[in-house]
């Protein structure tokens, strides 16, 4: 029987403890997400989260040895994959239409499956960042200047009308974050207990139709409905 070189020995070893650890986190980072976007972060507390977590405060403080660097995760958690996932330059397609339109839908897309998340992040906003302030600097701002960057290049290309690109980025954002920030003020509108995939489908729809529209891009929104 063949034995196991010393250097088998380390993988076997790690990797199950690195599952199990990242299963942890997610875990804690889950019910952080929850009871942050709930009570905020001074309603908040170590003991209902663990609780929400169901674990020992114990435990979890072994993960994340503090509230702040919890709500701090949290919020670059939610951060973060904007940034990966949702920058325009990023989109797939070669056209502006094409390209925004994955955008606004993707947008939209993290709302219906990080609600919690993006609630936090609004309240911490709302309360002027306190504790993200230079994240965001550091990190939002140059995605964002890029972003900019790109549809100035679309109007100096005639491809779409003379609009100021970060007012466009900021109706879309507003514009589709509303539906997990405020989906409580949309689910009582629509007399739902919650939204479902066809609401998102259904706002998906009218912010592309009434984006592109508005922005000049008509002849090709009837291609892409087409």
């Amino acid at each position: 029987m063949s034995q196991k070189t010393p250097e088998d020995k380390p993988i076997t070893k790690t990797r199950r403890p690195s599952r199990i650890r990242e299963a942890h986190e997610v875990k804690i980072i889950e019910a952080a997400e929850h009871i942050f976007a709930q009570r905020g972060f001074n309603g908040a507390t170590l003991e209902s989260i663990a609780e929400q977590a169901s674990m020992s405060k114990q435990n979890m403080l072994y993960y994340f040895s503090s509230k702040e660097l919890l709500y701090q995760t949290v919020l670059k958690n939610i951060l973060n994959l904007w940034l990966e996932k949702l920058n325009l330059i990023n989109q797939p397609g070669s056209d502006p239409a094409t390209m925004l339109s994955n955008y606004i839908r993707d947008k939209l897309e993290i709302s219906k499956s990080h609600p919690n998340g993006s609630k936090v992040f609004a309240n911490e906003i709302i309360n002027g960042a306190p504790h993200i302030s230079q994240y965001l600097e550091e990190n939002l701002k140059p995605a964002l200047e890029a972003d900019v960057k790109l549809v100035k290049g679309w109007i100096a290309e005639g491809l779409i009308d003379d609009i100021d690109p970060q007012h466009l980025f900021f109706v879309i954002w507003a514009s589709t974050q509303t539906y997990a920030d405020f989906s409580t003020q949309i689910q009582i509108a629509l007399g739902k207990p919650e939204l479902d995939d066809g609401d998102f489908k259904n706002a998906g729809d009218f912010l592309t139709h009434t984006l592109l529209k508005g922005i000049g891009l008509t002849f090709r929104l009837e291609q892409l409905n087409s």
